[in-house]
C-alpha cells in the first residue's frame, strides 16, 4: 500500500477505460472515486474492489461537485451521447471551484475543428475549453478501439464477418486496457503532460482485411471483411435504434477513417504508460470467448446497401 493520500475520481467508471483505470489504480494502492450514473451490478463490483462509488449526473451542477469535493486528479469520460459541451462546461467549473489539480481528458482523434461529426466536433471544442482553464490538462485522442471488433462481429455458418464501411482505409486497433495504463500515467503525474494532445494506437497500422486475416489465424475459422457503403451503416445502425447523434458521429468518422483521419501508430501507450499494447491476435486471444456469438451492432447481409 502507498502512503499517497491523493484522491483520484473517475468518471463513466463502469466504462472500459473508467473501470480498467480503478483496478490500476487501486492495486497500485491507491484512493479512487468512481463516478456512475446508476446503482447496479457494475457499481457495486467496482465498490467491491475498493472504490468509492458516488452516483452522479454531467448535467447535474450539485451532483459533479459532490463528486470532485476533496480530489487531487479527475478522469473524464463523457458517452457519445448529446451534452457534452454543458458536461464539461459543468465538469470545468465544479473541479476549479474544488480545487482539482489536474483533468485526464478523452477525447477522439477525430476531434478537429472542421470535422463532420458534431460530436468530433464538439470533443475539440471541449479540449479548447478545459485548456483555457487552471487545471493541468492533457487530452487523448485514440483510434478505434479493438472492442469495435466484438461490437461489429457477425458470426454466420461457421464463419466470421466484418461487414462496415471502412474502406482500403487502416489504423492500428487499440484497446481500452492499454488505454487505462496512459489515463492512470497521467493522473499520477499530471505535470509533464499539462496541455498535451496524445493519440494512441495499438501496435500494428492494419486494414480490416489484415484484421480479418490476424482474427482468422486466432479463432482458427474464416473471417472476412466486406466492406460496405456508409449509408448501409447508417440504415443499420437506424434498424438497431441507435440515437440520431450516434448515427451522425459513427456516419461521419466512417469517412474519416477512409480518409486516413484513424490511420498511423506510435509508442505513447509504452512511452506513457510503460505497458506494451495487445495486438490484434492478442485482444482476440484474451476475449475469445466473446466471439463465440455476433455482436450487438453487426450489419447484416440481407440489408441491401443504400437502402
Amino acid at each position: 500500500m502507498t502512503n499517497d493520500d491523493r484522491l483520484f475520481l473517475v468518471t463513466g467508471a463502469t466504462g472500459k477505460t473508467g473501470s480498467s483505470t480503478i483496478h490500476l489504480l487501486l492495486q497500485r494502492g491507491h484512493r479512487v472515486r468512481a463516478m456512475v450514473h446508476r446503482d447496479d451490478e457494475r457499481s457495486r463490483s467496482l465498490a467491491e474492489a475498493g472504490a468509492e462509488v458516488v452516483v452522479a449526473d454531467f448535467h447535474d451542477l450539485d451532483g459533479v461537485t459532490a463528486a470532485l469535493e476533496g480530489v487531487t486528479s479527475a478522469y473524464l469520460c463523457y458517452p457519445i451521447l448529446p451534452g457534452l459541451i454543458e458536461a464539461t462546461t459543468y465538469f470545468a467549473q465544479a473541479a476549479s471551484e474544488a480545487g482539482v489539480r489536474s483533468v485526464v481528458n478523452m477525447s477522439q482523434i477525430s476531434a478537429r475543428r472542421e470535422a463532420g461529426s458534431n460530436a468530433a466536433r464538439q470533443h475539440w471544442l471541449c479540449e479548447r475549453l478545459l485548456d483555457r482553464t487552471n487545471l493541468l490538462t492533457a487530452h487523448l485522442r485514440p483510434t478505434f478501439f479493438a472492442e469495435w471488433l466484438k461490437f461489429w462481429w457477425e458470426l454466420r455458418d461457421g464463419e466470421g464477418y466484418l461487414r462496415l464501411p471502412f474502406g482500403e482505409g487502416r489504423h492500428a486497433p487499440i484497446a481500452s486496457v492499454d488505454e487505462a495504463h496512459v489515463i492512470a500515467a497521467v493522473l499520477l503525474d499530471p505535470e509533464s503532460h499539462d496541455r498535451a494532445v496524445y493519440s494512441l494506437h495499438g501496435p500494428v497500422e492494419l486494414n480490416h482485411h489484415d484484421i480479418a486475416q490476424a482474427m482468422s489465424g486466432t479463432l482458427g475459422i474464416p473471417v472476412h471483411y466486406e466492406p460496405i457503403s456508409v449509408e448501409e451503416f447508417a440504415t443499420a445502425m437506424a434498424e438497431r435504434g441507435m440515437p440520431a447523434h450516434r448515427i451522425q458521429h459513427l456516419s461521419n468518422v466512417a469517412i474519416d477513417y477512409q480518409n486516413g483521419v484513424f490511420a498511423g501508430t506510435n509508442d505513447n501507450v509504452e512511452k506513457i504508460g510503460h505497458h506494451a499494447p495487445l495486438s490484434v491476435e492478442q485482444f482476440v486471444l484474451e476475449n475469445k470467448p466473446d466471439f463465440g456469438t455476433s455482436g450487438p451492432n453487426f450489419v447484416p447481409a440481407s440489408w441491401p446497401s443504400g437502402r
